[in-house]
Parts: structure tokens; C-alpha cells; sequence
């Protein structure tokens, strides 16, 4: 039962964060001049249009229930044709950043929305709570990871489309290995320093640490000390 409340607490949170990070890179392409995602259906904040059963459902459902430090997954790719954007490079920084801009969005307002718990009902009052302090926490952890400046990446793509041409053009050719580089780093880098006998885990050093960091200054900005 602790098992089965403790998820409740993370479905919603999670569900949100990662769906509604996508509508929000179709929506802003939409808004620029690219309609694709707009034919698709995915300008939407329904989650269910989003919704990737393995990254959405099943990824942070194991990593819940294997008690890993940590939760994240991903939804259906929302579809962007830069080439229709009306200003491709700059307009590409803004499509790319709106996916951690609403992550932050939400995070502020579950951290704001906790000022009102105390006037729930004693019964629902610790799961809300519970469920806020999580929302705040996923979707922190997710602007943070999504920017990091590597493609596919959204911090790759706005460093691409801000970096002079000489480095964007390196960097843009890593999108092909970005995915091998992250596993590398979040999965196998630990592994083999534990095979080894010591502790490493970058993943705590460059997402951890400034989400930490984030998270207070989110919450001193609602008020919450």
C-alpha cells in the first residue's frame, strides 16, 4: 500500500511535466509559422495526445519502484520543421526553450499551490501536499536535464541557434550521438565506477546540484522560505 501511495503521488506530477512539455514546443512552432504539429493534433495540453507508453509510463514507473534518486522520462517527440519557421535560426531557440520554460511554469505554481493546502479537508490535505512537492520536483529536474547543451537536447538546439557558426555546426552534428551520450553518462559511468569500488555519478553533479539550486530560489520566490 506504501508502494501504491507513493506512485499515486507521482502519476499526475509526472504526467503533466512531460506531456505538456511537448504541446508546448508545437504550440510556439505553431505560433512561428510551423503548422505541423498543429495538422497533427499535438497543439494540445491533453496529455493523452502525448503520451509515449515507454517514456511517458513505463520508464518512470520502473525507476519509481526500483527507488532510484531520480524520475524522468519523455513523450512523443512533437514534430518541428525549422526550414517553415519564419526566422528558423532564432525562432529555433524559441521552440526548443519553451519545453523547460512551462516545466518552470509548472513548477512555480505547485510550489505557489501549496500556500493553499491548509485549507483542505485533513484526508486530502498530505496526498495534494505530496503531489505539489513532487510536481515541483519532476519538472524542475526536467528544465534542468532538458537544457543541458547537447542535442537532441532543447539546450543543444538553443545553443545551436545562439553559438557563432563555427561551433554550432560541430555541435549540431552530435544530435546523431547525443542519445549513446547520455545513456553513457546517466547509466554506464556509474555502473563501471561501482563495478570499480568507488562512487560516480555526474548525473548528480550537472543536473542534481542545479535543480537543488533552482528549487530554492523557487521556493523563496512563492514565499515558502
Amino acid at each position: 500500500m506504501d508502494t501504491v501511495y507513493l506512485a499515486s503521488t507521482w502519476v499526475l506530477p509526472v504526467l503533466f511535466a512531460i506531456t505538456l512539455h511537448e504541446a508546448a514546443h508545437g504550440w510556439v512552432a505553431w505560433r512561428l509559422g510551423d503548422d505541423t504539429a498543429k495538422q497533427l493534433g499535438r497543439v494540445t495540453f491533453n496529455p493523452i495526445r502525448h503520451v509515449d507508453p515507454f517514456g511517458t509510463v513505463a520508464l518512470p514507473a520502473l525507476l519509481l519502484l526500483s527507488g532510484a534518486p531520480f524520475l524522468f522520462g519523455w513523450a512523443k517527440p512533437v514534430p518541428v520543421m525549422f526550414g517553415r519557421l519564419r526566422n528558423p535560426r532564432p525562432d529555433m531557440v524559441k521552440v526548443a526553450a519553451a519545453g523547460p520554460a512551462i516545466n518552470l511554469c509548472l513548477a512555480t505554481a505547485s510550489a505557489a499551490a501549496l500556500h493553499a493546502v491548509p485549507l483542505l479537508p485533513a484526508t486530502a490535505s498530505e496526498w495534494v501536499a505530496q503531489t505539489l512537492i513532487n510536481s515541483v520536483r519532476i519538472n524542475v529536474i526536467l528544465a534542468v536535464f532538458n537544457m543541458l547543451p547537447l542535442p537532441p537536447l532543447d539546450g543543444g538546439r538553443v545553443a545551436v541557434g545562439l553559438l557563432p557558426r563555427q561551433f554550432a555546426v560541430p555541435l549540431a552534428r552530435l544530435e546523431r550521438y547525443g542519445l549513446f551520450i547520455l545513456i553513457g553518462i546517466i547509466f554506464i559511468l556509474p555502473l563501471v565506477a561501482r563495478q570499480l569500488g568507488f562512487a560516480f555519478n555526474p548525473f548528480v553533479w550537472i543536473v542534481g546540484v542545479p535543480a537543488e539550486w533552482l528549487l530554492r530560489v523557487i521556493t523563496a520566490g512563492v514565499g515558502l522560505g
